[in-house]
């Protein structure tokens, strides 16, 4: 495609505003005329060759174009005869430059603003600029449309349906069929017998005797181009592009130019809003914002870690790292902060005038958020703006490397305490191998325009001994326990933590510390029982002997000795209420551990009333607001989640669901097929294994 401007007509209208430069050299902002605002426009846009009719003050025109240093090829058409042809004549001696080509048309003197200019761009086909809701004008083009085409452009003379600009984009095909009327019409002669006209035509010697040295001058010649246009427009399918109220309008006088820079200042200092949470950008990301520049000065909300990692992946750039990320992109004007997936604070503080996003979140789990913005940016007149949503195929292998960092151990093991210091607090769920892992990993609910998902794993004795059908009794080994780690961090990349029943000895605990550092764990939580373990939920039943304060704290100061990163946690389990010692033994025990280096306190009961709990969290966080707590509510179950966070609760740990739901459903299986003594009526309880495989991922 190649652009065409035409500068060759005198602007005498415009008074002693055009008498020592061209009109299109008139200055519309500051460090700003109409013709570098065009060029820069057309630059931006992508072609590169452009041609550019010319009349009077041609040499400080074409020295104030090529003094702009753009990256265009411009071609500098010179029409003589400014002062007796229109610019039909211009485009005439202009052809041989516009053959075979698309065709981007503007009159010289156009102003607009880029959201019109690269949208206009952007359509199929051929459109002419214009407007369904300006007044019509009296002395400006006007046409007439039919079912979306245009069937007939002037200045008077007929009905005329809305008022359009001298702004055109024209396929190849459409554009040589004006041009040849164009041809037609300035080869005619006065008279405007065209027969006639050609005669005349063979006798003169080429293009001098069309007034270059005699000035012969014909009625043809100093017609619009569009008199030639209306002669084709039933063999063209030039279509109406609705600019609505935007600015697309002609500086034809003084009073025309005030009008434009003051709407121009306006267009300028308009603001576009634009979220993300992306710490990897791509080219949609620059392209969404280059769509944002155009339209007004951008401000990028930064969604907080928090939110970012309560619906997708962790972010592998920090919130700070990327604020300064955007802060350093070309045409970013302000960069803040966007602590919810509402965009309400932002947008009643910021009143932006537009915001823009891509058309992904009209159907999904979005659709709320993006309701609440059409509300509020109603409530005060401003307008949403969608783009279609393009997923670069680059982006699926940038996705698939920064899964692979976000699971390697360094990243992995200093998560869960970056979560823990972001949101203050995290549900963790069960994962006792690696089908299991994936369940966590990926599931996630929609709901009230937000997505909820587990933040960590419990790798458990329990479940882990149970999958292995042996007790739990730290039978399993902790060669085995790892594997059963090396299993799930293979595939995913959430945070573990390890369930390290007693610890075993002081001098065995140092050693496991180091292993599980080495696997990229973030925690483990270890008892204060000694002797042959014996699982909790036997409580008083089973003999179970808690270690006493001092030789507990011993072990888990030889473990925080032992840890060589500062991102590992040891958490202390306390038993005292499972063996109903009581609250004050609990929190002596509690404050002991801290003191020896605990990073987190585990209190744990069998009643199914929350009420000792809630009382241990109540005296506890009277004297120690920063430690952090977890508890695991299998016994008292009916506790939501946001009450265990009010109370002071950091990590809620689901400790065995997906073990017990995994057990009966295939005890139910085996039995219908024994009692059937066939397969098919088990299939219809059962998930298709071709959806089991898609859990799984293809490469790891």
């Amino acid at each position: 495609m190649k652009a065409l401007i035409l500068n060759s007509g005198k602007g005498s209208r415009m008074g002693d505003l055009t008498s020592k430069h061209p009109k299109c050299m008139t200055e519309i902002a500051s460090m700003e005329t109409i013709i570098s605002r065009q060029l820069r426009q057309v630059e931006e846009s992508g072609i590169k060759e452009v041609v550019i009719t010319t009349g009077p003050f041609e040499d400080k025109l074409i020295n104030y174009v090529e003094s702009l240093g753009l990256d265009l090829d411009i071609s500098f058409v010179c029409n003589p005869l400014y002062e007796d042809t229109n610019y039909i004549y211009s485009i005439y001696l202009a052809r041989a430059f516009l053959n075979d080509t698309d065709l981007l048309l503007m009159h010289g003197d156009l102003v607009m603003e880029n959201a019109v200019f690269f949208s206009f761009l952007e359509q199929e086909g051929s459109l002419m600029a214009g407007s369904t809701t300006k007044e019509l004008p009296e002395k400006d083009f006007k046409a007439e449309i039919l079912d979306g085409y245009i069937s007939k452009v002037g200045i008077s003379g007929f009905n005329y349906s809305y008022s359009v600009e001298p702004f055109y984009k024209l396929t190849k095909e459409d554009w040589e069929i004006w041009l040849s009327a164009i041809i037609d019409f300035c080869e005619r002669r006065d008279d405007g017998d065209e027969e006639q006209g050609r005669k005349e035509k063979e006798n003169l010697d080429g293009r001098e005797s069309l007034g270059h040295n005699a000035r012969f001058v014909t009625f043809w010649q100093k017609q619009y181009a569009e008199e030639a246009l209306n002669t084709v427009l039933s063999k063209m399918n030039l279509k109406f592009y609705d600019i609505d109220n935007q600015l697309c309008q002609e500086v034809d006088n003084p009073e025309d130019l005030a009008v434009v820079v003051h709407l121009l200042s306006r267009v300028k200092n308009r603001t576009v809003y634009l979220c993300f949470s992306s710490d990897i950008l791509y080219n949609a990301h620059f392209e969404l914002l280059r769509k944002a520049r155009r339209i007004g000065k951008v401000i990028v909300g930064v969604l907080t870690d928090e939110v970012v990692s309560s619906y997708k992946r962790y972010p592998l750039l920090s919130f700070s790292q990327r604020k300064e990320m955007f802060e350093n992109i070309a045409g970013v004007d302000r960069v803040v902060e966007q602590d919810s997936l509402s965009y309400r604070k932002n947008l009643e503080h910021f009143k932006p005038d537009f915001v823009i996003h891509g058309d992904d979140w009209q159907n999904d789990f979005q659709k709320p958020i993006r309701d609440e913005v059409c509300s509020i940016l109603a409530e005060y007149g401003g307008k949403l703006v969608e783009f279609p949503y393009v997923r670069d195929e680059k982006y699926k292998d940038l996705e698939k490397r920064s899964k692979a960092e976000l699971a390697m151990p360094d990243f992995r093991r200093g998560r869960l305490r970056r979560e823990l210091n972001m949101k203050g607090f995290v549900r963790v769920m069960e994962a006792h191998d690696g089908l299991t892992g994936l369940i966590v990993e990926n599931t996630k609910v929609y709901k009230e325009g937000a997505a909820h998902q587990f933040d960590a794993m419990w790798v458990s004795s329990l479940c882990d001994s149970t999958a292995k059908g042996k007790p739990d009794i730290e039978l399993v080994d902790m060669s085995s326990r790892f594997r059963t780690i090396e299993d799930i961090t293979e595939i995913t990349t959430k945070p573990i933590i390890f369930d390290g029943d007693t610890g075993g000895i002081k001098e065995h605990f140092v050693y496991t510390v180091r292993s599980l550092e080495r696997l990229g764990v973030s925690m483990v939580i270890i008892e204060d029982k000694k002797g042959l373990k014996k699982n909790s939920l036997f409580g008083t039943e089973v003999e179970q002997t808690q270690d006493s304060i001092e030789s507990f704290s011993e072990k888990i100061r030889a473990g925080k000795n032992a840890q060589r990163t500062k991102e590992f946690m040891i958490c202390a389990r306390i038993e005292s209420l499972i063996l109903e010692k009581g609250l004050d033994d609990a929190l002596d025990r509690a404050f002991a551990f801290v003191d020896a280096g605990a990073d987190a306190i585990m209190i744990h009961s069998r009643k199914k009333e929350p009420v000792e709990i809630f009382t241990f969290v109540e005296r506890f966080r009277a004297a120690d607001k920063e430690t952090y707590i977890v508890v695991v509510p299998t016994s008292f179950n009916t506790v939501k989640e946001e009450e265990f966070k009010a109370r002071g609760v950091n990590v809620v740990i689901y400790a065995n669901q997906l073990m017990r739901a995994s057990v009966p459903a295939m005890e139910n299986a085996a039995k219908t097929i024994l009692v059937n003594e066939r397969a098919a009526e088990c299939d219809k309880i059962l998930m298709p294994f071709s959806e089991i495989i898609r859990l799984i991922p293809e490469e790891n």
